[in-house]
């Protein structure tokens, strides 16, 4: 951790801390001329979800740097109950990336996964300047998993913008 982390932020948080979830009931407002979900409105609550969950990681406000991964599986309907579930991934030094997972909850309880997404959040200061953000600690080895595969996606990500892809 260098020194303006320290003083800033000057402990780690876990990935449970920040885990947030949004439940949503479709109505007739969310649904496209195919009588599905609209796409757009699953993007703004998925946007949500991330910042919120950002928010409680970073201690401060925060703002969509980019979304690096949106896969539709599956659609839904009118009266569906939808859930999205967000958790920290990986952790630079001012941006956080957020998974953000969307399922369709059945009456019984089950969950069927219609889609997941990959943001960066970035945190800010008063002057709205991207500032320092905890570390993550990982407690489980599917976090671990993700934040290695993260650690992959910046990366990517850096060399894409390198490239000017």
């Amino acid at each position: 951790m260098n020194n303006i982390n320290q003083i800033k932020n000057p402990e780690a948080k876990h990935v449970s801390q920040s885990k947030t979830t949004q439940i949503q009931i479709l109505m007739p407002e969310h649904i496209n001329g195919y009588n599905r979900l609209f796409g757009g409105k699953l993007m703004e609550w998925i946007d949500v979800v991330a910042a919120v969950a950002a928010r409680r990681h970073s201690g401060c406000n925060v703002t969509t740097a980019c979304i690096d991964n949106l896969q539709f599986k599956d659609g839904a309907h009118v009266n569906s109950t939808i859930v999205l579930e967000g958790q920290l991934t990986y952790v630079g030094t001012t941006s956080m990336e957020v998974r953000v997972d969307t399922y369709v909850e059945r009456l019984n309880g089950d969950k069927k996964h219609i889609n997941r997404a990959y943001l960066i959040m970035v945190a800010l200061d008063e002057d709205e300047r991207p500032c320092p953000v905890p570390k993550l600690i990982c407690d489980t080895d599917e976090e671990r998993e993700e934040y290695r595969a993260g650690e992959l996606r910046a990366k990517l990500r850096k060399q894409r913008r390198n490239e000017h892809y």
